[in-house]
């Protein structure tokens, strides 16, 4: 691609970006919304207060000394007392560093136990997350669901508590799952299955993105979680169980479709498109988002995202299928069908 393609591509993207900020919610760590976020956050709250009560007492020693030993007018050129060593302050020195360290290295060994040792319920939701060079994947195996970058839970109240327990997986190279408001990042690597949890607390969309260099497009590697309560995600997962919708009036788009290599590398339930290459496309349009997280799943988006892939996404693995303009209404017609 050409210089003049790629920043087409990336001034595209930034005016999508800006356009659909109000499907791109902000991540806050300060604002944890689940047990293993607490946890986080009250370790770095913690350290942000020995870091800050550190801060002022070195400030306030420094602003003290300059203050009170400032070279004044009536000093002469002699130089002042000279002081070698302090038993009590070379002890203080010693000891009150080691006590931090010793009470930051137990309160992070706890939150650490908390999380990790943490004893999954019979009924949490199973969900396997499959990091993709520059996507995510989420297979749900006791649903038989498969989706991509948005991950649907369960809201986890009192009455009714509900943990999603996360099997992460790499199908490429090294990535990193990272909720910064329901948990801290866990890494995603090849030939190496971690696991961590979730159990939100508040309904919403949550920001997430891969925390691990892992290409070109890492940074535009996001995923969103949303939270929704008992009865909506049941209606969710029951939607996304069903086949793809064949609609007689879209007959000639859906055989278009079914016609070109896009069936190779995607799958659209109830069609022989069973490629597991790339997304699953079986309910696209009911994602809030296209490219993982890139721009707003609109059909202008859709047609553009299918016409060029890399002037949205550079180096992204979908080719630009060079389709001409009738193969190209087809295509995007029968795809913004998949709801």
């Amino acid at each position: 691609m050409n210089p003049s393609a790629r920043l087409t591509g990336l001034l595209f993207a930034t005016a999508m970006f800006a356009l659909g900020q109000n499907v791109y919610p902000v991540a806050n760590v300060f604002k944890p919304e689940a047990t293993p976020a607490d946890s986080i956050y009250n370790v770095s709250m913690l350290m942000l207060a020995i870091c800050a009560a550190i801060f002022l007492v070195v400030a306030g020693l420094l602003l003290f000394t300059i203050v009170r030993f400032r070279r004044r007018k009536t000093d002469d050129d002699r130089e002042p007392a000279q002081i070698y060593g302090s038993n009590r302050i070379e002890v203080a020195w010693t000891v009150i560093p080691v006590l931090i360290v010793l009470v930051l290295g137990m309160a992070t060994a706890r939150a650490v136990v908390e999380v990790q040792d943490k004893r999954m319920p019979a009924d949490a939701l199973k969900v396997t997350v499959i990091g993709h060079q520059w996507w995510w994947e989420f297979r749900y195996p006791d649903l038989g669901i498969v989706t991509a970058n948005e991950l649907h839970v369960p809201l986890s109240t009192a009455a009714i508590p509900a943990v999603a327990a996360l099997r992460l997986e790499s199908a490429d190279v090294a990535h990193s799952f990272w909720v910064a408001q329901l948990a801290g990042k866990t890494d995603v690597i090849p030939g190496i299955t971690n696991n961590m949890w979730i159990d939100p607390r508040q309904a919403g969309v949550f920001l997430g993105n891969c925390a691990e260099y892992c290409g070109m497009q890492h940074a535009n590697m996001l995923l969103r979680v949303v939270v929704e309560p008992a009865g909506d995600f049941e209606k969710w997962a029951a939607a996304q169980k069903m086949d793809a919708a064949s609609d007689p009036q879209l007959e000639s788009a859906r055989t278009t479709f079914l016609s070109l290599n896009c069936i190779s590398c995607h799958t659209v339930s109830g069609t022989i498109a069973t490629g597991t290459f790339g997304p699953n496309l079986t309910h696209l349009m009911s994602r809030a988002t296209l490219a993982s997280g890139m721009v707003p799943n609109t059909p202008e988006n859709l047609r553009a995202w299918v016409k060029d892939p890399q002037a949205i996404k550079h180096g992204n693995l979908m080719p630009n299928m060079q389709l001409n303009s009738r193969e190209l209404d087809e295509v995007v017609k029968y795809l913004s069908s998949l709801k």
